[in-house]
């Protein structure tokens, strides 16, 4: 008999297309969660430390959130911005509120990707310039201008572009010429690769999108206070900063509400994206800039689905949830537990040569014994995972990365439950 996964996954390669990626030699149907727990369409349960890809941020099946969808339901599902949305505007204040941005002006979108897109319409257009800043090693979505400012071969099918990029040195270490430099040096020499850059551009340049902490990337994550050094630049030729807050927003470091707030940056960014937890799977993203950036924009625009009435009823309940109970304080001390753990593989499990990353997303970097990448030892321990019962992702410029991001409710015996699994799967992994 036919099993329901393997009856799913023919029916899926026979649909949809090939590039659509499927983690599992065996892939699985997840059917249903309740807090921190997923199972799948076979019944089996697992301890997901992967969130639907940073995205279920306080917890599957969230009462508050499920009520709150099921109430705007049942009243009205759509209307589009062309009319006054109560759900969306109240949802707009608090996220301005919570922005650090001095006179904020929230636009939602229905991803992070399409909030990327509109953040660069919003830099171009205000700076008169096609001219962009990216960093080495990152992503920013999947549409034809994000895919244009992301720095990572394997996510970019194509070099046409609508506008014209250059990358700086800001994230990655291993594999660059600045590995193993002190945090003091790595800044400075990244500093002086953005000063190098801009000598070489045609003056007058829009913005600078980087990531706090770069996801898809593999959690490769600066030194504090970087781009505040990086600000100092950009200020002196008036170029803006986007922040990808994508999925470093919300609390999830542990130590700050937004990662930029780990720079000290003299100010905030001019402009914010956001997206994933706050809809905890809700469709739901958004940008955030000034009003005299926001209000550029000389045309008429609207969006059809963006900050559409259930969407923002969730969210709202969603982040008044989060924020009281202090879920970036959890994401501080349970990601504390689980960063020991995994930091005890560091000298002990051969292959793993970092981890990184802060509260509730940390990365594992697996090599080789003569230093290159292991992407086929990443691929086994998330094969070896899924088999103890927890879900993770992986990512890095070579897929060698482990990435690992729970929902920000877990709890310390979850969090050891799912650390002794990990590091079970890593020394299974390395002895195959």
């Amino acid at each position: 008999m036919t099993s329901t996964h393997a009856e799913l996954t023919k029916r899926h390669r026979a649909v949809l297309p090939d590039w659509l990626a499927l983690y599992y030699d065996e892939p699985i149907d997840v059917e249903r969660g309740e807090g921190r727990h997923v199972w799948d369409a076979e019944g089996n349960r697992y301890l997901d430390f992967f969130g639907g890809i940073l995205t279920t941020m306080t917890a599957h099946a969230l009462p508050e959130v499920t009520a709150a969808v099921a109430e705007q339901a049942g009243r009205i599902l759509h209307t589009s911005t062309l009319y006054l949305n109560r759900p969306m505007i109240e949802l707009a204040e608090r996220v301005a509120e919570l922005s650090g941005i001095d006179d904020p002006r929230v636009f939602f979108t229905t991803s992070g990707t399409e909030a990327n897109d509109t953040a660069l319409l919003l830099a171009t257009g205000y700076r008169a310039s096609n001219q962009v800043l990216a960093l080495r090693n990152s992503y920013h979505g999947r549409s034809f201008s994000a895919l244009a400012v992301t720095g990572n071969r394997g996510w970019s099918p194509t070099s046409l572009s609508p506008v014209q990029t250059a990358y700086v040195h800001g994230s990655r270490r291993r594999g660059t010429p600045f590995a193993g430099l002190p945090d003091a040096e790595f800044t400075a020499a990244c500093v002086s690769d953005l000063e190098d850059v801009l000598g070489q551009l045609h003056g007058n340049v829009a913005c600078l999108i980087a990531e706090p902490i770069q996801g898809v990337g593999g959690f490769a994550t600066p030194p504090d206070g970087m781009f505040a050094r990086f600000k100092e630049v950009l200020d002196r030729h008036g170029i803006l900063w986007i922040s990808d807050e994508v999925q470093t927003g919300w609390g999830r470091t542990g130590e700050h509400f937004w990662g930029w707030q780990a720079h000290d940056a003299n100010g905030a960014p001019d402009i914010v994206t956001f997206a994933k937890g706050i809809g905890n799977g809700l469709s739901v993203g958004g940008v955030i800039a000034r009003a005299e950036i926001m209000n550029s924009v000389r045309a008429n625009s609207i969006s059809t689905f963006g900050g559409s009435p259930v969407t923002a009823a969730g969210a709202l309940a969603n982040l008044d949830y989060l924020l009281a109970h202090d879920l970036q304080g959890n994401a501080a001390r349970v990601g504390a537990v689980l960063r020991e753990q995994l930091d005890g593989a560091l000298g002990r499990i051969p292959g793993v040569v970092d981890v990184r990353g802060k509260g509730l997303m940390i990365g594992v970097e697996l090599a080789h014994a003569d230093g290159t990448p292991a992407p086929e030892t990443a691929t086994e321990v998330l094969e070896e995972a899924r088999r103890g019962g927890v879900l993770i992702g992986k990512g890095g410029l070579e897929g060698n990365v482990l990435r690992i991001a729970p929902p920000l409710t877990l709890t310390e015996a979850e969090a050891r439950e799912g650390g002794r699994i990990l590091l079970a799967a890593l020394e299974k992994a390395r002895r195959s």
